[in-house]
């Protein structure tokens, strides 16, 4: 019979344990499945659409702001007819370079070009007032080749300035080998068409004002850091996350060598731009972590069409994930421990029971030990299970009309000999308005009840009270009248709550309380693992749990404490329920 009963026991047991282990498993793959699919929910989706949008539309940009060259191009291309020339050019600073086009008319020697490069970068520099003779130039002749053999010498030239939007941004200028110099209405119509030319340019720099205010914001909104780039490597984007994962929150002109500097050991912004340029393709670097966060930098290259215009660097902010997984590997841990414990226990009580011959008093202890701890573990899966189904949207209500004082007299009888064995009274104060019925699910309610005195008893101090309370709040109340006039103290400080006509139900204890920092965590899942209380043991489910079945309901749940004093911890059922 004894041997049977154990064998019994074993078996229910380590079923509970494997029931629990399969269900961790099966939950850290589905956890793992629903992250890998996070861009299949709807509002993911939304959101991913619309970064892909921004981040087009910020690509077309790159490409838009070089048509500046294209409009310089036609503006010197149409100088033919009202000048003679053997050269029309012009020069563009950028800063890491100058860009020089020059269009022949007729064969020059190298002097001829060498002598009017000089010449335009010495009047664009006092023009802007920075020399710029040191820079690199970008370099293009096109029409008649240079000639090697010809002597022809720089004679008469005259230049003007390219002003788009009161700023000079290069010089324009036409020069021949004859000396003759050029006439002053010649002078005139130029100037007239080139200022034509710029005032295209100008409205094409509003358009392009009015975009990047557009996309800014747009830019500003993103959950990921993008800094986007031209062919120069001139930033042309940096929105605020990736000034943030940068450091550079508070630096206003921004330069690829900021990132560069900022991010100094942890990535070579700079050089993967230019090998994800030259290679043509993607790079993903491995996690890095600054002040920010953990970040992943993804870096593309920009194309229109077939051609290459820039690179988007884009800083995926990785640090809830690495927190989310952090939380998952502690859970995992602390399942664990909770299933190991009492399996342990109850592994060495059944040996004992085997080895040595024990008094029928002593062998029923034994047995209520292993009753206890087989249900703490079956306490263990069921609280599993339902966070389970409250995540899936399967955790149904049944609803009917039910009397809250029976649930709270019936918990009182139920948990009376655990607070006896702790040296803890466990009483009520119940207002006279509290209606004998109200719609809700007494048997979610109960668990409710079951989570709240729990903690209460596991908390507590030794001579502590735990007393469950309850009254009818509604709009406009003041909380704290209601309870003076029921006989109610608590420690609940909030007078006013934006809630319908409820039932106001609480649990207070005289513990240690809470400190303020955690207050604001208690009902988030998975907490207990890093409270200050973990060496208490539990799972920190049963607040979870608790505020899905009073969400559920259409209440509300909270907690309000004096720390070194005690806590209350509150939930509300609503009264206007259709079902009564």
């Amino acid at each position: 019979m004894q041997i049977g009963l154990i064998i019994l026991i074993l078996s229910f047991v380590f079923l509970l344990a494997a029931l629990a282990e399969l269900f961790v498993i099966f939950k850290m793959r589905a956890d793992k499945k629903r992250r890998a699919s996070l861009s299949q929910e709807p509002k993911k989706v939304d959101y991913k659409a619309y970064e892909i949008s921004v981040l087009n539309e910020l690509s077309g940009k790159i490409d838009y702001s070089f048509n500046i060259q294209d409009v310089i191009n036609v503006v010197a291309d149409s100088l033919s007819d009202l000048a003679d020339y053997d050269a029309v050019s012009y020069i563009l600073p950028l800063p890491a370079k100058i860009i020089f086009r020059s269009n022949l008319t007729k064969s020059v020697s190298f002097d001829f070009i060498l002598d009017l490069k000089e010449k335009m970068i010495s009047q664009l520099s006092g023009l802007i007032g920075k020399n710029i003779s040191g820079l690199p130039m970008d370099e293009v002749t096109r029409g008649s080749v240079l000639d090697s053999d010809s002597n022809t010498k720089l004679g008469a030239f005259v230049s003007f300035p390219l002003v788009v939007s009161n700023k000079v941004i290069g010089l324009l200028t036409i020069a021949k080998e004859d000396k003759t110099p050029y006439e002053p209405k010649q002078i005139a119509s130029l100037q007239k068409v080139i200022e034509q030319g710029t005032d295209a340019i100008t409205n094409l720099h509003n358009v392009i004002d009015m975009e990047n205010s557009r996309l800014s914001a747009m830019v500003a909104s993103m959950e990921d850091g993008v800094i986007m780039t031209d062919m120069d490597y001139k930033v042309l984007v940096a929105n605020p996350k990736a000034r943030l994962a940068a450091g550079l929150d508070n630096k206003k002109d921004l330069s690829l060598a900021d990132f560069n500097k900022s991010l100094a050991g942890k990535i070579d912004l700079q050089d993967k731009i230019e090998e994800s340029l030259r290679m043509d393709r993607i790079f993903v670097s491995d996690e890095i972590q600054v002040p920010a966060g953990f970040f992943k930098v993804v870096i593309s290259p920009v194309k229109n069409r077939y051609k290459p215009v820039g690179c988007v660097a884009v800083l995926r902010d990785i640090s809830r994930e690495k927190e989310v997984q952090q939380i998952k590997d502690d859970f995992t841990s602390m399942i664990v421990h909770e299933l190991r414990s009492p399996l342990d226990s109850i592994k060495k009580m059944i040996e004992s029971m085997r080895s040595i011959k024990m008094q029928a008093d002593q062998e029923e202890q034994y047995l209520q030990m292993i009753y206890a701890s087989s249900s703490d573990m079956l306490g263990l899966v069921n609280n599993l299970l339902d966070m389970a189904k409250i995540e899936a949207g399967k955790f149904d209500l049944k609803k009917q009309p039910s009397d809250i004082k029976d649930i709270i007299k019936g918990r009182i009888l139920f948990f009376d000999i655990a607070a006896k064995d702790q040296k803890l009274n466990l009483s009520s104060q119940l207002s006279q308005d509290i209606p004998d019925k109200a719609s809700f699910d007494p048997h979610t309610i109960s668990q409710v009840l079951n989570n709240l005195i729990s903690n209460a008893l596991k908390f507590n101090k030794e001579n502590g009270n735990i007393i469950i309370q309850g009254l009818v709040y509604k709009p406009g109340d003041s909380l704290a009248k209601k309870a003076a006039q029921a006989g109610i103290n608590w420690f609940i400080k909030t007078d006013e709550f934006k809630i319908q006509d409820s039932l106001f139900i609480a649990v207070t204890n005289t513990g240690k309380g809470i400190a303020p920092d955690q207050i604001n965590k208690l009902f988030n899942k998975f907490f207990q693992v890093k409270s200050a209380f973990a060496e208490k043991g539990g799972t920190g489910l049963g607040l979870a749990i608790t505020k899905s079945i009073i969400e559920s309901h259409g209440g509300i749940v909270g907690a309000e404490s004096t720390y070194g004093e005690g806590a209350t911890f509150y939930f509300t059922i609503p009264l206007n329920s259709p079902n009564l």
